[in-house]
């Protein structure tokens, strides 16, 4: 029974066509639209995900001042970090992997009769472990580099291409503004950052060097701690902060004048607002599906009236009302079924097209596939009863006097 329900529900489809086609448009776009909407939402988070990443894992980053990096107000006033500082928390805090003392200068590098002006790290060896950086060639600082603030440095990819194109700068010598400096490796492409940096332009010096030669002080600017896989970070965050506020006497309940921030923090942070506005563009497209299912039970009012006669045919010849209901529900159904397989196959493809266009990756979300098709079979059964209903409940002698 329920399969001739089916064959008579595609039959009436094909004979009216472009009826169809025109009843079914309001499915096909709301599905459509909350899969491609769910699609390029799904792909920005996994892309902020994917960029935090990219700082290092496990990575805890303390930094004078308040603030994201310390305003530049606050981190001014606010004292800078030294070496003793950074050795209290390498020897007081426990679970902790590497650790990297960081402090940044701008410059113009010049080779030749290029330059080129970016930011200059001085820094220690553990820097690339800190921040799972690898070497695409070249080597890293050695302890007699770093305690004697030699004139060596790493290029970053954007610098090593600016600067010297496609030639191997390792071994060639260049200048930091009037610092003459030993190219001794090229860091490996890392790209932008989640905040839109390109992380590859910059120079990683030893932070002696940066320090004696350029900045002209013992400063630490900012501390990069990598906790141990297994570690918790928000241990480890809160031993450093307590740490910090012994050395730097703040009193009980006084404002830290640092801070040490997670990235898991971060990314959760990020990750939470696009999933919320993921989850609100989608509830927007989807109330198109409810237009669609007005759609659809306005067409089927109209098919009801158009064969009032045929009903009450099938109503005299034996045919339970219960019949007659299942074939016009039935017909609703795969109406919007069919929206919705239309639906899915488009809102991938212009997913597929958008998170190309947006440089973010294509995450196919099974779950909102289905709960879109569930959905819009939903909306048939709804929108599709009471029309259904209304043929069922025909007079089967008036019907047939329906002219």
């Amino acid at each position: 029974m329920f399969w001739n329900a089916i064959l008579l529900a595609l039959r009436e489809i094909r004979r009216n066509v472009l009826r169809s086609s025109l009843t079914i448009l309001g499915i096909v776009i709301g599905v459509a639209a909350v899969i491609t909407m769910v699609t390029i939402g799904d792909g920005a988070t996994a892309q902020i995900q994917a960029d935090i990443q990219k700082l290092g894992t496990n990575l805890l980053q303390v930094f004078r001042g308040q603030g994201f990096g310390g305003p530049g107000g606050a981190r001014s006033a606010a004292p800078p970090f030294s070496m003793d500082d950074v050795r209290a928390i390498q020897d007081e805090v426990s679970g902790i992997a590497a650790i990297a003392p960081s402090s940044n200068s701008s410059a113009q590098a010049i080779y030749g009769n290029t330059n080129w002006q970016t930011q200059i790290t001085g820094t220690s060896d553990a820097f690339l472990t800190v921040r799972d950086w690898a070497l695409a060639s070249g080597r890293n600082f050695s302890d007699s580099e770093l305690r004697a603030g030699a004139s060596v440095c790493l290029l970053g990819n954007t610098v090593k291409r600016e600067l010297f194109a496609e030639q191997d700068p390792v071994g060639l010598t260049m200048r930091l503004a009037r610092l003459s400096c030993q190219v001794i490796g090229v860091l490996e492409s890392k790209g932008q950052s989640g905040f839109g940096q390109d992380q590859d332009d910059l120079i990683v010096i030893p932070l002696r060097t940066l320090q004696r030669r350029m900045a002209g002080n013992s400063d630490v600017g900012a501390i990069l701690v990598k906790a141990r896989d297994g570690v918790s970070t928000e241990k480890v965050q809160k031993d450093i902060e307590n740490l910090l506020r012994e050395r730097r006497n703040i009193r009980v309940g006084g404002d830290d004048n640092f801070n040490v921030r997670d990235l898991k923090e971060v990314a959760s942070a990020f990750t939470s607002t696009t999933k919320v506005l993921t989850a609100l563009l989608g509830a927007v497209a989807a109330v198109s599906l409810v237009v669609g299912g007005v759609g659809i039970m306005n067409i089927m009012l109209v098919s009801v009236t158009e064969r009032t006669r045929e009903i009450g045919t099938r109503l005299a010849v034996g045919a339970m009302a219960r019949d007659v209901l299942l074939q016009f529900l039935v017909e609703a159904v795969v109406l919007a079924a069919l929206g919705g397989i239309i639906g899915i196959l488009l809102g991938l493809g212009t997913g597929a097209l958008a998170t190309k266009a947006f440089k973010v990756p294509f995450v196919l979300n099974v779950g909102i596939v289905l709960l879109s098709f569930a959905f819009s079979a939903a909306v048939g059964i709804v929108f599709g009863y009471f029309p259904a209903r209304r043929a069922a409940q025909l007079d089967p002698i008036e019907a047939l006097r329906h002219e």
